[in-house]
């Protein structure tokens, strides 16, 4: 195990939907996995997740749909300005428009999609497809 809490959270997710399991368990729970799972969930790629205080620091239970194919964090997080996403999109997603970069901003965690249209740059943390 990585001492990053992110990296073991979306290798969790993934292997977990690659074993068409139903629910996940991740732990430890961060405000930055729970952004995370908030976008992963409005872009449907997960179903719902809640937050489970076991006395520590805490487990996020997620209902897993089956449709990631790959979900990876970005190691080294790099900076990114508001015109620069089209080299990270062909670096780390398959195709045109087919799944998502994403990235801190300082309005918050976004879409690589949301931060073009916002026009904001700000530091790659994942992606999914």
């Amino acid at each position: 195990m990585t001492s990053d809490a992110l990296v073991n959270a979306l290798i969790s997710i993934k292997n977990h939907d690659a074993r068409a399991k139903k629910e996940c368990l991740v732990r430890p729970a961060s405000k930055l996995l729970g952004a995370i799972l908030r976008i992963l969930q409005k872009n449907s790629y997960v179903g719902s997740y809640e937050y489970v205080d076991d006395g520590r620091s805490g487990v996020y239970k997620i209902e897993l749909l089956g449709k990631i194919n790959e979900c990876r964090a970005v190691k080294p997080r790099y900076s990114v300005k508001r015109d620069g996403f089209e080299k990270y999109e062909k670096r780390y997603l398959p195709a045109r428009d087919v799944g998502l970069i994403i990235v801190s901003t300082p309005s918050g965690v976004i879409t690589h999609m949301e931060a073009k249209k916002r026009e904001t740059g700000g530091k790659l943390l994942a992606y999914v497809y």
